[in-house]
Formats: structure tokens, C-alpha cells, sequence
């Protein structure tokens, strides 16, 4: 571990977060892997606090996530729940029994043709089952691919994506995967549907005794703990499970950060009653009880609408995907993450995530939004003040949290992060004594430009921004969304293409919304509407009539935190 990294653990709860947490985790590996020719300065973003260094029982290192991921029975295809990288003494001791053993195998998946690819090019499976891997340049990651020893890696394509597990290419720690046996990912019947279900997960003493000895093994090798990201599902049981975690956070560690990402899937069908009321109550219950007890709460979707009416999915102008499919949505929400968390994972003058949620929580508005530009729209002969210019007054990002058309609402507090642009197009490049087109083009640094922008555009918000050299990485198994005109750093191009997109800019925020005021008042009004009587095995998994009038009045009283008039010049 690294010296005064402020370290942070990664909980992922749920299938669709396993998607997102696929995609953010390879991300974090195409950076480590970085090509030592690359443009962008080494350094900005630190590793260390999303990942933690070991040593095998054979004693070769290993840098692994710093996380704790729980899914259902059946989801984990090829993947090992003990991981390929090392063995674990204690699972070894849990089957140390010399007496007589029954056997049973299950159906055994094969594995995705682009992880085998993977293994052969990172190391060998010997025949004692301990994965031998190739040596780590810097103690950081395996080594980068190299066309001149191996060859190129399969890509996957949207057909063999079953589970997010089949296009994860980062090796875990043996205690980072937590299966509920007691639940199906497959299948109609033994399902996670319902809140109640999964609170009632964590309130059974195998499976919060198993998350208690995770979160023990990783908190106490930390040095300095900032605090914890979840990842979790919002329209399924596993918001249950989310919010009973973030309650045992709070509880065990006060005083650390709680940031939670509340994820659901694209938009949903209209022919599925049951599926939808599920996914608004369990939306509800979630978002109330994980703003209980997280420090800040973060909606993140590419669907129109939290409601029961279906809205259309958000539009990218250089993207191209298929809302219906999670490895699409999954990589696009993660490469929002990836850019919005960057200020508690700077190298230099971090800004904690208590900081960070301080900063855009006040007067109780715990829940944010976020949005992206994905990727920043920059052509090779502007500059940032230009590009910037030709916005307009409009957002520039798009929404991320399901809340509809932002245009008419204001912003109390944001966090924007603009990344990989090179330092030579930060700021204008015109010829001394031509008339400058906009007072962004007078700003001597690419960090004034943004600022200014952002002050421009939002004049009484308070804003904090940051501006990074590191793109986002978007190698295989990234999957290829691109418009024809980007180039290979994910600029926009007036001619021919000049290969595949390797990397992107990209414009990230979080924002406490007045939009959330329409939206989380909508949700309560959706809510109040339900004849429960039609659904009462929603009730029958836990929930009491009670807890659910306690729901609907809290999400009342958050929706009118962020009533337009509330800003802090009043």
C-alpha cells in the first residue's frame, strides 16, 4: 500500500451492478496497464485507493480491487467464487474433512472465448489449480498486450455476454465474491424480487457474519480509510440488501464516507406489470432508506423516467448502443463513474468523498444527480474555449438519473470533472491582437476556462472542477459504440476515421438538481397510487402498510428539499 492513500471500499450488490462493476473495474485495469509512450502524464489518478497489493501462498504478488461484490446463485458462469488467482487457507481448511465425502457437481460453463484469449496472454493455470501469473511491471497490474508476443485479443461480442462475469478481465481477491445461495439469478421461481427480501438477507446471521469478516479483512490493512462506494441494484431485492449494507456502514464506521450509486437498467416494457411495480417500489424503498444512511445518494441510468411511465432512453450523439442490453448500458454508466469520482481518487489535493458529499449535500439534499458528455465533443482544430463557445447555454451533459429533461431547472451545488483533453488545446490558441470571440478565450489556464464556464452558466451555484490530462480507456472489452467520426483518442474528425477509438474525453458532474423535485415527487405520487391488494407478495416478502406510508411521506419531504427556491443565496 501506498503511503498516505486514502483508501476506499467497493461494495457491488446485484446483477446490473456486476455489469457496471465489470466495465469500472476493467477500466481501472486498461489505466494500470497504460503503454509507457502514452501523452497523458502518469500520476493524476491514484490506484491505490480503489486497489490493494498481496502476496499469493507462493509469494507472487498480486494488486487486486479492494472489493466486496454479492450476486445471486447461477451468476457467476466460468468465474470462480474463490477467484483463479490464489488460494484462500481458510477455504482450504473448510474442506480439511478426512472423512467420507458425497459429491455433487454442477453444470459446469464453459468459459467466454475472450477470457480464455485473456488467461493465456496473462499467465498459466499449473496443474496444482494455483494460477501462476506473468510477473508485474511496477507491482501494478499485469503487463500490458504486446503484439509481438501475443496475439490479438478476442473481442467479445454482444452474444456471448451472458453475465457480467464473462467479459470481467480483472483478477479477485478470494474474499471479494459473496454468493446469497438462497436466491436464483435464472429461472421464474426463487427470485430476489422485493425489498423485504433483501433486508431480510442481512438479517440472517450467515450472511451478515460473512459481509462483517469481508468488510474486518479489508478495513483493518487500510491506513487511512476514506470511506465506501456502493454499487447497487435499485430495482430489484438487492436494494433491500443496499440498504441494509449501507445501514451497517454507518453504524460500524461513523464518520467515513458513504457514497451510493443507485443503478438500474435501460427502459423497461410496459407488458410486464408485476416486473414494473416491483422496480417502483423497490426504487422508493431504496432511495429513502440508502439517503438515510449514505452520505450521498446517486440515481444512474440511461432510461427517461424512475416513474411508471416509460420515457425513451437518453441519446449520446457519438454513440450508438442498444438500451435492451446491460453490457452497453453497463460500459456507458461506468465510464460516467469512472470520470464523476475522480476528485476522491486524485493523487494531488484530493478532495475526500465526506468532502465531496459536504459539498453537494446541504439542507438535506442527500440524493444527486449526475451527467456526461460521452465522449466531450472536441474537434483536433479547437480549443476548449472554442468547443465550450459552441455549447451554448444549453446543459452540456446528458442526464444520467432518470430524471427527464433537465432544461428549466436550476442547480444548488456541482462537481464536474472534464478529462483526457491534451494541455495544448486547454486554452485558446489565437494570434496576439485578434478579437477574442468569448472571455473563456482571455483564461491563461484550462482550469480557469472550465471554471469560468461553469460560473457562467450557473452563476449563484456553488461549483468545484477539476481538469485531468487521463482519458477514459475504452480497449476491449469496452464495447465498440463509436460513430465513424472519432478518431483513435476519441476526437471528433472532419475526414476519414484513423482507427479504432482507444480512448475518450469526457465531461462528468454531479449536481443537486431541482429536477430531483419533479422526480422524487412523481415517484410518491406513483407510489400512493398502487392498490396494494393487488400485490401483496410485495408486502408478504417483509414490508409492513406502515413501513410503506413512512416511505411515501419521506419521499415527500425529499422531494421538497429541492424546491427552485431553495438556494443558498436565499
Amino acid at each position: 500500500m501506498a503511503r498516505g492513500s486514502r483508501e476506499v471500499l467497493t461494495l457491488q450488490l446485484g446483477h446490473f451492478a456486476g455489469f457496471v462493476g465489470a466495465h469500472w473495474w476493467n477500466q481501472q485495469d486498461a489505466a494500470l496497464c497504460r503503454p509507457t509512450d502514452a501523452k497523458e502524464q502518469p500520476g493524476e489518478l491514484c490506484p491505490d485507493v480503489l486497489y490493494r497489493t498481496g502476496r499469493t501462498l507462493h509469494g507472487q504478488e498480486t494488486y487486486t480491487p479492494r472489493l466486496i461484490l454479492m450476486d445471486l446463485k447461477g451468476s457467476l458462469s466460468s468465474l470462480k467464487q474463490e477467484g483463479g488467482l490464489y488460494r484462500d487457507k481458510q477455504l482450504d481448511a473448510a474442506i480439511a474433512w478426512q472423512g467420507k465425502l458425497t459429491t455433487h457437481k454442477e453444470e459446469i460453463y464453459p468459459k467466454n472465448p475472450y477470457l480464455q484469449d485473456l488467461l493465456s496472454a496473462e499467465g498459466v493455470l499449473n496443474s496444482d489449480g494455483i494460477w501462476r501469473v506473468k510477473s508485474i511491471p511496477n507491482g501494478k497490474g499485469p503487463p500490458p498486450f504486446t503484439t509481438t508476443t501475443t496475439p490479438k485479443p478476442v473481442i467479445p461480442t454482444e452474444g456471448s455476454i451472458r453475465v457480467w462475469s464473462d467479459f470481467l478481465r480483472v483478477h479477485l481477491h478470494p474474499r471479494s465474491i459473496c454468493m446469497i445461495q438462497k436466491y436464483n439469478h435464472d429461472g421464474e421461481a426463487g427470485r430476489l424480487e422485493a425489498f423485504g427480501q433483501g433486508e431480510s438477507i442481512l438479517k440472517e446471521h450467515k450472511y451478515l457474519e460473512e459481509l462483517e469478516d469481508r468488510l474486518h479483512f479489508y478495513v483493518e490493512e487500510c491506513d487511512y480509510l476514506q470511506g465506501f462506494q456502493i454499487l447497487c441494484d435499485l430495482h430489484s431485492g438487492f436494494s433491500g440488501v443496499g440498504a441494509k449494507a449501507a445501514e451497517l456502514l454507518q453504524d460500524e464506521y461513523s464518520g467515513r464516507g458513504i457514497i451510493t450509486w443507485g443503478l438500474l437498467p435501460g427502459p423497461y416494457r410496459l407488458g410486464e406489470p408485476q416486473k414494473n411495480i416491483y422496480r417502483l417500489l423497490n426504487t422508493a424503498f431504496g432511495l429513502v432508506h440508502l439517503s438515510a444512511h449514505s452520505s450521498l445518494v446517486c440515481p444512474l441510468s440511461l432510461g427517461g423516467s424512475l416513474g411508471l411511465q416509460p420515457e425513451p432512453p437518453v441519446n449520446f450523439p457519438h454513440l450508438q448502443y442498444d438500451a435492451a442490453l446491460p453490457f452497453h448500458c453497463g460500459a456507458i454508466l461506468a465510464t460516467a463513474l469512472d470520470t464523476v469520482t475522480v476528485p476522491y481518487r486524485l493523487c494531488s489535493s484530493p478532495v475526500s468523498m465526506v468532502h465531496l458529499a459536504d459539498m453537494l449535500n446541504f439542507a438535506g439534499k442527500k440524493v444527486v444527480t449526475a451527467g456526461a458528455t460521452i465522449p466531450f465533443p472536441l474537434v483536433p482544430s479547437q480549443s476548449l474555449p472554442d468547443t465550450l463557445m459552441q455549447l451554448g447555454e444549453a446543459t452540456p451533459w446528458t442526464p444520467l438519473s432518470a430524471c427527464g429533461d433537465p432544461s428549466g431547472t436550476c442547480c444548488f451545488a456541482q462537481s464536474v470533472v472534464l478529462r483526457g483533453l491534451d494541455r495544448a488545446c486547454h486554452t485558446s490558441q489565437l494570434t496576439p491582437g485578434t478579437p477574442l470571440p468569448s472571455p473563456l478565450h482571455a483564461c491563461t489556464t484550462g482550469e480557469e476556462v472550465l471554471a469560468q464556464y461553469l460560473q457562467q452558466q450557473q452563476p449563484r451555484v456553488r461549483s468545484s472542477s477539476h481538469l485531468l490530462l487521463t482519458p477514459c480507456k475504452v480497449v476491449p472489452p469496452y464495447p465498440y459504440l463509436f460513430s465513424s467520426s472519432l478518431s483513435q483518442q476519441g476526437l471528433v474528425l472532419d475526414g476519414p476515421p484513423t482507427g479504432a477509438v482507444e480512448s475518450i474525453p469526457v465531461l462528468g458532474a454531479l449536481c443537486s438538481s431541482s429536477s430531483l423535485n419533479r422526480t422524487l415527487g412523481d415517484l410518491a405520487k406513483d407510489l400512493a397510487k398502487l392498490d396494494l391488494r393487488r400485490w401483496a407478495s410485495f408486502m408478504d416478502a417483509g414490508v409492513e402498510q406502515d413501513d410503506l406510508e413512512e416511505t411515501l411521506q419521506e419521499l415527500r419531504s425529499l422531494a421538497q428539499c429541492y424546491q427552485s427556491g431553495d438556494s443558498l443565496m436565499d
